[in-house]
């Protein structure tokens, strides 16, 4: 076999990592070697019968070559595909890289070309697991001598998809230590760091905890058994998850008793349904409170109206001069805000700052409050994470938004999120397709909403973050705008 003919062989200690496989595609392109002439290999991976691979020591030669530049969506295909279990999928991404960098740049957007077509079908199967460990994991917790419990699941996905979906976990369950086992890889994060090992077996997680015996009663209990289709669900989620699953043991007694259930819920007469009248915990009328904004926020400290009071620290009413023209209401203070109790002093308080400061708008002539004046969390581990007031206990806050709306009279009110939007432009205000419009109330003041200043701490990407704080800032300028 001549030298031009010789194979190459390109090494590969994690077969899924996209770091390693670009430094050796990188290396590969630069000596100007053939897709057709490199032996990919994982691990201690020996090859076949039928290649001549060169020594694995010699450095390759690399040549003059100009910069490649890829386009993004090979990039993100490239993630996916190298967390795909078929053999071949490294030898496919370097030959595309390859068609890329000599002549044929738009090669991806030609759907018909054999390459591209099982590129995609592969990153669209990893898609898929990667949905499927989203859904289907089920941590149990296993409890540890004087220290945090570790909450551990077992997971058989069909790709190695643990590092591309480990972040999302990291995000989901932030104040969790957590584990996520699987044949392939094991991701743990311990509140702070998240690291991989090796693979581990069945018998390394927990067989359950006392909470399954809860989640089955759950499950149990949202059981529809007219709305029972049973290839759907299946479809939804395979049989092969069910092992793992606490409320799989209960799906073939509920599907067997669900067209009795049905049958019985169709023959029995009908319900009346029970008048449901609001009930004000702490004001026998429906009147307002009333006083000063001293006067109310002393009143709004010991209310009662909801059971948000028991967990908050403290009631976080709205700040301001009591002749502010323009008054920006969120949604509910969040756990800076409830320690403060002040609204708007934690991460998305600062990001409204900027943008007032960029509009030229002084902070402190304007009334800032919040739609809900506890802060509702769920205690993981350290933290409290925020969770969204529900309707009921927006409903029992509401009588303090009106008693600020009341004693201020603004000329101008900025509904910042969905929460107060609805609560001041109805329920149908639909919030992504309808921000930055002015609307006029009915009683000489007009309205506009905008995202919550928090919704830009969570868009993923830099540019992209960039981008939604300059449409925040665009929808805020309305506020120096000549009067439409």
């Amino acid at each position: 076999m001549s030298a031009s003919q010789t194979f190459v062989v390109a090494r590969l200690d994690d077969g899924a990592d996209f770091v390693q496989w670009r430094a050796q595609a990188r290396e590969l392109l630069q000596a100007r070697i053939e897709p057709e002439r490199v032996s990919w290999r994982v691990g201690n991976d020996g090859g076949d019968l039928f290649t001549e691979p060169s020594s694995p020591e010699a450095p390759l030669q690399a040549t003059a070559v100009p910069s490649v530049n890829v386009p993004k969506d090979f990039l993100s295909l490239a993630y996916n595909v190298l967390a795909h279990r078929d053999p071949q999928r490294h030898a496919l991404l370097y030959r595309l890289l390859w068609r890329l960098a000599h002549g044929e740049p738009r090669l991806l957007d030609i759907i018909t070309d054999d390459d591209v077509v099982r590129a995609r079908a592969w990153a669209k199967s990893v898609g898929r697991d990667l949905h499927k460990m989203k859904a289907f994991v089920r941590f149990r917790e296993v409890q540890r001598e004087n220290e945090e419990p570790v909450f551990v699941s077992w997971f058989e996905p069909e790709h190695d998809t643990v590092k591309l979906v480990a972040p999302f976990f990291m995000r989901r369950f932030a104040g969790m230590h957590w584990s996520i086992l699987t044949p392939d890889r094991s991701a743990h994060w311990d509140g702070e760091t998240l690291r991989f090992d090796r693979g581990a077996s069945r018998s390394d997680a927990p067989d359950g905890d006392a909470l399954e015996q809860l989640w089955r009663q759950y499950y149990r209990s949202i059981f529809n058994p007219s709305r029972l289709k049973v290839t759907a669900m299946k479809s939804e989620m395979p049989m092969k998850y069910w092992k793992n699953l606490p409320e799989a043991m209960l799906i073939p007694e509920l599907i067997r008793e669900a067209q009795p259930r049905m049958q019985a819920m169709v023959a029995a007469a009908p319900t009346t349904p029970r008048k449901r009248v609001s009930r004000r915990v702490d004001t026998p009328d429906e009147a307002l409170p009333h006083g000063s904004l001293r006067e109310l926020r002393k009143q709004a400290h010991d209310c009662r109206r909801c059971e948000l009071w028991k967990p908050a620290t403290q009631t976080v009413f709205g700040e301001g001069p009591s002749d502010a023209r323009i008054m920006l209401i969120g949604e509910q203070p969040g756990d800076q805000e409830d320690l403060a109790g002040k609204p708007f002093v934690g991460p998305a308080g600062r990001m409204l700052d900027q943008a007032l400061v960029e509009i030229g708008l002084d902070r402190k002539q304007l009334y800032v409050t919040n739609t809900v004046k506890h802060f509702k969390f769920e205690p993981r581990g350290k933290f409290r994470l925020h969770k969204r007031a529900d309707s009921r206990e927006q409903h029992a806050c509401r009588v303090w938004l009106d008693a600020e709306l009341e004693k201020l009279q603004p000329e101008t009110i900025v509904c910042l999120g969905s929460m107060a939007a609805s609560a001041i432009l109805g329920s149908s205000f639909k919030l992504l397709e309808q921000r930055g419009q002015w609307h006029e109330l009915g009683d000489g003041r007009r309205a506009f909403a905008t995202v919550h200043p928090s919704y830009l701490l969570r868009v993923p990407g830099e540019q992209e973050r960039a981008q939604a704080y300059r449409d925040f800032v665009r929808d805020l300028r309305l506020l120096t705008a000549a009067s439409p």
